[in-house]
């Protein structure tokens, strides 16, 4: 249908025009007004704590236990069980979170401004790898260091933004897809390039030489740093591209550990969910696939960029550490992806496959008519609340949700 055919042209427009750049660090409360005392922002579609998985559960806990709401697990756990937090998802409040992706007042986010359209978009500091909250991790040193992300890191890294003037992050993007990254599992480039820009504003902005270097080595121990600037970027990339009539691109995939959801530009912010499935991937010393959880987190939304799983061709290094297969094999996800979006990145490109640019834009009714489910990258955590992340994997998104988003696109349109 012409309306489609124009709508989807529109879509492209804006995600290609948009203009990426981290501005600032700031209070949560600040950058979203509306998150009030004892709301939690989630990971994923709408869920409530009966239907969480376990470690969505012992992060809700853990946030309590940091805001200071509960004194104790045991007790925030109660209080969540008897409705005394306010749940709703991130994307609610434009906002991304990666795993449980909890988002409270009292945490710093990075801010994220799309410069072509003027909107922002926010995300927390990644905290690292392993015992983290993302993962479900709550114990005294997951909250030491979430409390340190709060007092000293955030406060300086916002100060070197702001004397900065931010970071472009098109730029960033393009460099590190010729430097081995995809931006969702793999992010040392681009978490090496942005330090590389913070360090000299950060020292201006940081007196205490051991302060200083501490949050130096924050960054440049934590090879996963760039992914909370990733997904914020993502964000603020398709909330433009949010209500075209007529318009059958995704603008959001999430997942909040047992429900898999989607949104389309054309139908608003309805979510069309399904079960989310399990990654398959590779473990830890120690771990198997009986200590897993469903795939849980907002990255997704990388992928709706065009990044993470879509250009797996620009880093063959993620292919083995994902179980994803041959390091010769990872051109193959991003040439299957091509077959389920509508255009690809001029400025995103692959040098290993012809600087061939990354899919960009995710049909649903090509998604129908191949049978083709977006790949994603995607971090593995452990099912109960407390342990963290067990592995890393490569998973599907369910068919389901995109046949059902067909469904209300289609009546959208007046066809039955």
């Amino acid at each position: 249908m012409e309306i489609i055919e124009r709508a989807n042209e529109e879509a492209i427009r804006r995600m290609l025009a948009g203009d990426p750049v981290l501005v600032d660090v700031i209070p949560a409360e600040e950058a979203i007004p509306t998150l009030g005392d004892r709301m939690i922002l989630h990971a994923g579609p709408p869920i409530d704590w009966a239907r969480m998985c376990g470690p969505m559960r012992g992060a809700v806990a853990g946030i309590a236990c940091f805001e200071a709401w509960a004194p104790n697990l045991n007790v925030a756990a109660e209080m969540a069980a008897s409705g005394t937090f306010t749940l709703h998802p991130n994307h609610h409040f434009d906002a991304v979170g990666p795993m449980t992706g909890l988002t409270t007042r009292g945490q710093p986010v990075m801010v994220v401004e799309n410069r072509a359209f003027g909107n922002r978009a926010y995300c927390t500091i990644n905290e690292g790898l392993g015992k983290v909250m993302r993962f479900g991790g709550n114990d005294a040193e997951v909250l030491d260091r979430l409390c340190w992300l709060r007092d000293d890191f955030g406060p300086a890294m916002g100060a070197a933004l702001r004397e900065m003037g931010g970071i472009p992050l098109k730029n960033l993007v393009a460099r590190g897809l010729t430097m081995g990254d995809e931006m969702h599992q793999r992010n040392v480039a681009c978490s090496g390039l942005t330090l590389r820009q913070l360090a000299p504003a950060l020292a201006r902005a940081i007196q205490d030489r051991d302060a200083l270097a501490r949050c130096l080595a924050f960054i440049g121990g934590n090879d996963q740093f760039f992914l909370n600037i990733a997904m914020a970027m993502g964000k603020a990339i398709m909330d433009p591209v949010r209500d075209i009539e007529g318009s059958s691109v995704v603008t959001a995939m999430a997942r909040n550990g047992t429900d898999f959801g989607i949104r389309v530009s054309g139908t608003g912010d309805t979510w069309f969910t399904a079960p989310v499935e399990m990654p398959e991937g590779l473990y830890f010393p120690g771990f198997s696939e009986v200590d897993a959880n469903p795939d849980m987190g907002d990255s997704t939304i990388v992928e709706t960029v065009g990044l993470g799983g879509f250009a797996m061709g620009a880093a063959p290094a993620v292919a083995g550490f994902v179980g994803a297969g041959l390091a010769s094999e990872a051109g193959n996800f991003t040439r299957t992806m091509a077959e389920i979006t509508l255009a690809e990145n001029p400025e995103w490109s692959i040098p290993a496959l012809d600087y061939l640019g990354v899919p960009t834009g995710i049909d649903i009714r090509l998604v129908i008519e191949t049978g083709l489910a977006p790949t994603i990258n995607t971090g593995i955590a452990h099912k109960e609340p407390g342990i963290g992340q067990v592995g890393a994997g490569v998973v599907r998104a369910p068919l389901a949700c995109f046949r059902d988003a067909l469904r209300a696109f289609a009546q959208t349109l007046g066809v039955s």
